[in-house]
């Protein structure tokens, strides 16, 4: 008997809402104030977290009802794919968007985010809260840090 296709083999246009969300890993790296040059679109990533997220769990406080308390979250969905040049290159959706399978440290694959925290791939232990620091442009220069971007397989 052949084992089934895991689901994030098929395209992402065919995943229901379940295998969707199933896709993100949950590093918490989305939740991070970036910097984005206007002229050149290249992003600059900060260690300062969004106001919602959990710096142990890296998940969002307020998940189902975030845009009420951050009207900016996105929502990434299929029909924006195109647009997650800002996300962290180890982001499953921009992975699988550019025809790159799960990295090896996915919890979809180790079955837990425990190898994802291991791999240093989360935000866990590195980050700041945005109201203990701010957001403005300034400031966050300050901010910049280069491990978001650090990808592994």
């Amino acid at each position: 008997m052949t084992e089934p296709t895991p689901f994030w083999h098929k395209p992402l246009t065919e995943m229901s809402d379940a295998e969707w969300e199933a896709l993100c890993d949950g590093c918490g790296k989305c939740c991070l104030n970036k910097l984005i040059d206007d002229d050149t679109e290249e992003v600059h990533f900060t260690n300062v977290a969004c106001q919602l997220l959990n710096h142990k769990s890296c998940q969002c406080t307020r998940y189902p009802d975030r845009f009420k308390y951050v009207p900016e979250c996105y929502k990434v969905t299929v029909e924006h794919l195109d647009e997650l040049y800002w996300f962290p290159p180890s982001c499953a959706y921009r992975r699988l968007h550019e025809g790159r399978g799960l990295p090896s440290w996915h919890p979809l694959l180790t079955g837990s985010a425990s190898a994802m925290h291991a791999a240093g791939m989360s935000v866990r232990n590195k980050v700041l809260d945005e109201r203990d620091v701010g957001t403005d442009s300034q400031i966050l220069m300050g901010c910049i840090v280069s491990w978001p971007a650090n990808e592994i397989d």
